[in-house]
């Protein structure tokens, strides 16, 4: 990676939903140099409130058969990569995550077999490739549970919502953690986030943290359960943290944290899309000299 710019827009923070404009500020610097310079982009921005819908691809799918079906957004020639979808009795999609599963694949030792991969999130999920495809995956909506537990169920009522979690998972997650490890099901172990403190047995600032707990613990648990043996996680380091403890204390042993592998599986997918696109010469800080992304 040559250069790189942050800016806090995502699809619903865009002004006005103007796309356009906000691809012009953050691009037009490199794009000045040369302006055919190919570009490429992955996530809700290829969603149905995004910029373009691209249409889903079904698995199981390999960086090819993504690649090849890029959707171009016609004003501005971005090419936007598609979502995967799972059909069949238990549907399921996803968008964004299949960037980081291939760009998982090209650089980790871990997967050059296959195996489980967890992407932890607002919405998790737990994918399954094998011989440089995705050959499926389930989603489980841990994050978003806890958001609306937190702050619109009598759960979030005994903590002050503006705390923000733990860098380090403590004692009152991994409390959560091995409760919901016995098996009995979220539903029937939620009430304790609040029945625990009503009786003295936990602080109340500590009611989020095991609350976190209980629903990190459940999604493991459960994904255990089903077979899964997850070698890779992916995501923001302090969710990744939360997993990879919760996968120690439920016996599924250590994983590899990889990190953010987006800009890879952007990179992956672009050569596959773009036949004349080379490699850059990290040592000359001009990546429109080399044709890079």
């Amino acid at each position: 990676m040559l250069d790189q710019r942050s800016e806090p827009l995502g699809i619903l923070r865009v002004p006005r939903g103007d796309f356009a404009g906000v691809f012009e500020t953050v691009t037009s610097g490199w794009r000045a140099h040369d302006p055919d310079l190919p570009t490429i982009a992955s996530g809700m921005i290829g969603s149905a409130q995004g910029w373009l819908e691209a249409p889903y691809v079904d698995v199981p799918a390999d960086v090819g058969t993504v690649a090849r079906a890029l959707a171009t957004e016609p004003r501005s020639g971005l090419r936007i990569v598609p979502g995967l979808a799972q059909r069949g009795a238990a549907p399921d999609v996803m968008r964004g995550e299949e960037t980081q599963l291939f760009g998982a694949m090209t650089g980790s030792s871990a997967l050059a077999r296959g195996g489980t991969v967890v992407l932890p999130g607002t919405h998790s999920k737990w994918a399954r490739i094998a011989g440089g495809r995705v050959e499926g995956f389930r989603t489980y909506m841990t994050g978003e549970l806890f958001a609306v537990l937190r702050d619109h169920s009598i759960l979030g009522r005994l903590s002050d919502p503006a705390t923000p979690l733990a860098v380090t998972p403590g004692p009152a997650f991994m409390r959560g953690v091995r409760l919901a490890g016995e098996g009995a099901g979220v539903a029937s172990i939620l009430f304790t986030a609040r029945a625990a403190v009503l009786v003295g047995d936990l602080p109340a600032a500590d009611s989020v943290e095991y609350l976190s707990g209980l629903l990190i613990g459940d999604e493991v648990r459960s994904a255990l359960a089903a077979g899964e043996r997850p070698r890779s996680i992916i995501g923001e380091r302090s969710l990744c943290d939360r997993y990879a403890a919760a996968l120690r204390e439920l016996g599924a042993g250590e994983v590899e944290a990889l990190g953010d592998t987006a800009p890879a599986g952007l990179w992956h997918i672009g050569r596959h899309a773009f036949p004349g696109l080379q490699r850059a010469d990290a040592s000359s800080r001009s990546p429109v000299s080399d044709r890079a992304i």
